[in-house]
């Protein structure tokens, strides 16, 4: 059993080539997998491991950066190895929004329990917004959620600035980081009524029990389990061998599709070659499996 453990913590961070190497050999001298972005505003990370390794990293990250708590964190678990590679990158912005946090900026506490949320976005006043790329809004999201429809995160303040800035806005993403820097941009804009969902999205599923939940379908998470379920459990979809984009088992039963090759959102989008190059790659999965060996191919999501 394999523990995830994703984090985020706004603060100011010097000398990052040299943290970046303090990290890396971190990583992998306690045998842990995943990526960690480092830049001058802070820490963003999600990686897994075993348990006791998970946690000698956890003290370890905290002693390193002389943090007392993160912002924001999240745990679940995993039967296999949730990524294959560790890497730590030098970014200007643990999230691109070209807005940098810096220890100057007073923001309100505007984080909302999961046990609270409900009754927040049941308010036919609030503007529920899922600050997530549209693919994620389309594997699952809360009823009645609004997604701007933006899949570089950069446009996301052109899009925050067309809202009315008298209406109570919630906004929710998957672990909460998107939503950080989005609350802040909004403040710095006049706005008041801004609400964010506290630990993102898998809080809300770890915490809420599905008969009380208002989150409908499942939870996009950028590893090898692809969606989680209520209760953090890995959930039902899988990753199309074209277009790397999610499917659903509805996808898989489509004539149009074909594993490892194309779905029924890229059939008509790949050329021959591509297909053809990836009929090759299905090929080699296959025979791997045969004889009972490991073929890893992970492409990073964007």
């Amino acid at each position: 059993m394999f523990t995830i453990f994703g984090f985020y913590k706004f603060q100011k961070i010097n000398n990052l080539k040299k943290n970046q190497k303090i990290l890396s050999n971190l990583l992998v001298n306690k045998n842990i997998y995943g990526s960690i972005i480092v830049s001058e505003e802070g820490l963003n990370g999600s990686i897994s491991g075993k348990n006791k390794d998970i946690q000698a990293t956890i003290i370890k990250l905290k002693k390193i950066f002389s943090i007392k708590e993160f912002d924001s964190f999240n745990n679940s678990k995993s039967k296999f190895k949730p990524f294959h590679k560790s890497k730590v990158k030098i970014k200007k912005e643990v999230v691109p929004m070209d807005l940098k946090i810096s220890n100057k900026i007073k923001k309100k506490n505007t984080h909302i329990e999961p046990t609270k949320w409900n009754e927040l976005i049941k308010n036919k006043k609030t503007f529920l917004l899922d600050a997530r790329k549209p693919f994620e809004h389309k594997v699952g999201s809360f009823k009645k959620s609004v997604n701007p429809n933006i899949d570089n995160f950069r446009d996301f303040p052109k899009y925050l600035k067309k809202l009315k800035k008298d209406q109570p806005i919630a906004m929710f993403c998957t672990g909460g980081i998107r939503c950080e820097k989005a609350s802040v941009f909004l403040e710095k804009k006049g706005f008041k009524n801004i609400y964010q969902l506290k630990g993102g999205i898998l809080n809300y599923l770890k915490k809420i029990k599905q008969k009380n939940s208002l989150w409908k379908g499942e939870c996009f998470v950028f590893d090898n389990r692809v969606t989680l379920k209520h209760g953090l459990v890995q959930g039902t979809y899988s990753i199309c061998g074209g277009c790397r984009q999610p499917i659903s088992t509805k996808d898989k039963k489509s004539k149009r599709y074909e594993e490892g090759v194309t779905c029924p959102n890229c059939i008509d989008k790949l050329s021959k070659n591509q297909k053809s190059r990836f009929r090759m790659r299905q090929s080699q999965i296959y025979k791997a499996k045969q004889s009972g060996k490991k073929y890893i191919f992970q492409k990073e999501f964007k």
